[in-house]
């Protein structure tokens, strides 16, 4: 499971775009394998290729973390045989 916090206040809406049932919000997930609070990814909002051709990034709206199985099965196994 996953888990993602996302700060709705940051999203940009001009990047929004219509999609075949509505309204479409691009979110992009990055790893974060460091993350001093154990988030495993950090939460972007994705743009319109025009945009990122520009040089426009989306803003910065959250981070997940992974919890239960999909956790286990992230983490190395630490009793690995020589």
């Amino acid at each position: 499971m996953i888990s993602v916090s996302v700060n709705v206040s940051k999203i940009d809406k001009s990047h929004f775009y219509e999609g075949k049932n509505g309204k479409i919000l691009n979110l992009i997930l990055w790893e974060t394998p460091n993350d001093k609070f154990g988030n495993a990814y950090r939460v972007d909002q994705g743009v319109s290729k025009e945009a990122r051709l520009k040089g426009i990034k989306g803003p910065i709206l959250g981070n997940a973390k992974v919890f239960g199985q999909a956790a286990a099965a992230a983490k190395p196994d630490s009793e690995e045989a020589f």
